[in-house]
């Protein structure tokens, strides 16, 4: 979703995963005949492609637009699902659940379902051994031995896309260093850096570099 999810501006990110850059996309949100365009052009391009569902990402962003621009969007969401007849589906915080809630008829086709963080139990394991097996290394990894992965959701707060991109930082440090491997040893690594973390981990870490530091 753009920052501030106009009719016009969502049209033309559509457009554009779609392919079709749109030359009338700046005037949208001025002229109504270049929003039907745009409109038009992506239902028919919807349909070419034989698309089978719509996912906006980051949904929440509605919240940034007027409550007259909201209520519009809201109308463009029912519009399409009701006229390309596949599943929609947004993804995105809890104030945007409200906010989805507060249209009668969105609120019954929607099915609220909230994504837990992982915790250290047997499918946190599968996820640390598939991601393990496709990694690009040499050598296998340590990800699913238990100091491995309490680290890893220390580290990651149990936040799926935290986890994805800690095991890519450590798969290309390994590339690098030559170890072609993980182990628990890199996820203390002093020199590690961390691609995303929680800030209380963040601060925690460096804490603790520093008190190493004045304790040699």
């Amino acid at each position: 979703m753009p920052p501030q999810p106009t009719e016009g501006e969502f049209y033309g990110e559509l457009l554009e995963a779609l392919g079709a850059g749109y030359s009338g996309r700046v005037a949208w949100s001025e002229g109504r005949t270049e929003v039907g365009r745009a409109r038009h052009l992506a239902r028919r391009l919807m349909t070419q492609v034989g698309a089978r569902m719509l996912i906006l990402d980051e949904i929440n962003h509605m919240l940034a637009c007027t409550a007259r621009q909201q209520r519009i969007f809201l109308n463009t969401l029912r519009y399409l699902a009701n006229d390309l007849r596949i599943p929609i589906v947004c993804t995105g915080n809890h104030e945007a659940r409200a906010a989805l809630l507060t249209d009668a008829a969105l609120a019954e086709r929607f099915d609220a379902v909230e994504l837990t963080r992982w915790q250290d139990d047997e499918p946190l394991k599968l996820l640390l051994m598939t991601m393990s097996a496709i990694l690009p290394l040499r050598a296998s990894s340590e990800l699913t031995d238990e100091r491995c992965r309490q680290a890893i959701l220390d580290l990651s707060d149990g936040n799926t896309g935290r986890i994805f991109r800690l095991v890519e930082t450590l798969a290309v440090r390994a590339i690098e260093t030559g170890a072609e491997h993980i182990t628990v040893r890199d996820l203390d690594a002093a020199d590690l850096i961390l691609p995303s973390v929680s800030m209380k981990t963040l601060a925690r870490r460096r804490g603790q570099a520093r008190a190493d530091a004045a304790s040699v």
